[in-house]
């Protein structure tokens, strides 16, 4: 079969490799019909994320058909459409009851204290092999998979894999309430689900910051109001939009490939932590493969949590869903303490968010595909990589077609 398959920093290639089979009575084997490119993906490419084991094939976020499953698999039959999650869990252990299905005591193959075990990931999340393919292991399918209804498509379906889910959990993670002002760092795909995650939430406002104008204008399509961090720096700005206050919760949908302001005021402040910022990308990047344009780390780790923590009101929240490595060590903890500031973070638990938001989907609430920018077959999934790698105007999510 064909999957786009991890070689090094700055080296994937869609390669051929020999199928899926059952490997454990829990497994099931999935013909995908949808997968996706998400920025995590990014982070083992630009080598963000370290730890990688060559010949790992990429991608967490797959709708598909059974084909084959374990004999201990018995919720699930050849021939049942499903959602497959991002992140896999058995369903039986004490995490997993309590709905801390990211943190699965047994899914892991590294152990108990691992920690989350998803699709596509390095080394210390499995490994195990991704969902760019056109068929797929699935370990722990009864709790990993989710039945699909006949009148949800799977172009709707591919973004409850991973990205509306974690934008729900981190508008979870900020404790949104009624009235509230909310300020979401980043407007990428998963920041934009944030935006309507908050205010389905019942946020009163919500201030997207970002530097790319479509993004922002995207944000402006849904009510949210705006600030470039290009064109102002957004600590001021959101102070000056609260009376001084700062908002009363953040949601952090960046992560650690965070670019600094490239004009405005806020360059300025950007250069003078250069070099902060310069031993951050060494800490979390140790090893890269820049070609050109494409595959460039980001020259400011920590500049996300710095704005989300100076932002914030005093005994506000923050929730931190964009990805940062276990290497990251910087966070501004002093001016958190001093504020004190409530900080959630974390991989989303997929098979307890997922369900209700499936069934907004299904009932026509949300149209999730309004945020699918691109549709390439897996075939150009390598050159789609590098348009979104870019940051090409316009390229906000990327849906692959398989089959």
């Amino acid at each position: 079969m064909k999957a786009v398959v991890w070689h090094g920093e700055g080296d994937i290639r869609l390669d051929t490799v020999d199928d899926p089979t059952i490997q454990q009575p829990t497994d099931a084997i999935v013909q995908i019909t949808r997968s996706a490119i998400c920025g995590t993906d990014l982070h083992f490419i630009r080598g963000t994320m370290s730890g990688m084991a060559e010949g790992t094939i990429l991608g967490h976020e797959a709708v598909g058909v059974v084909t084959e499953v374990g004999s201990a698999v018995r919720r699930f039959s050849p021939g049942d459409r499903v959602l497959i999650c991002s992140t896999m869990s058995c369903g039986a252990c004490r995490n997993c009851r309590r709905g801390l299905t990211a943190q699965c005591d047994v899914a892991n193959p590294n152990g108990p204290l691992a920690g989350t075990c998803f699709f596509g990931g390095p080394q210390p999340t499995g490994p195990v092999d991704g969902l760019q393919a056109e068929y797929v292991r699935v370990p722990w399918a009864v709790n990993t998979l989710i039945p699909l209804p006949e009148n949800v498509s799977d172009d709707a379906a591919i973004l409850l894999s991973d990205i509306f889910p974690t934008a729900w959990f981190g508008a979870e993670l900020a404790g949104v309430n009624r009235g509230d002002t909310v300020a979401v760092l980043g407007a990428g795909v998963v920041g934009q689900f944030a935006i309507a995650s908050a205010f389905r939430q019942g946020a009163g406002r919500v201030i997207a910051v970002d530097g790319l104008r479509s993004r922002l204008d995207i944000a402006l399509g849904q009510h949210a109001e705006v600030i470039d961090f290009n064109a102002e720096d957004p600590v001021p700005a959101i102070l000056e939009s609260t009376q001084g206050i700062g908002v009363d919760a953040v949601i952090d949908a960046v992560g650690v490939d965070a670019q600094r302001p490239w004009a405005g005021p806020a360059k300025r402040a950007g250069d003078e932590q250069a070099e902060q910022f310069d031993a951050e990308r060494s800490q979390v990047a140790p090893q890269t493969n820049v070609q050109g344009e494409n595959w460039v780390p980001g020259n400011a780790p920590s500049q996300a949590l710095q704005w989300a923590v100076s932002a914030v009101a005093k005994g506000g929240r923050l929730g931190v869903i964009g990805v940062y490595p276990p290497a990251m060590t910087s966070f501004p903890i002093g001016e958190a303490m001093n504020k004190n500031l409530i900080v959630k973070l974390g991989n989303c638990n997929h098979h307890t968010v997922t369900p209700p938001l499936l069934d907004i989907v299904a009932t026509g609430l949300v149209d999730p595909t309004a945020l699918i920018t691109q549709q390439e077959p897996l075939t150009s999934a390598v050159e789609a990589y590098e348009s979104f790698d870019r940051r090409e105007e316009g390229w906000l999510k990327t849906e692959l077609t398989v089959g």
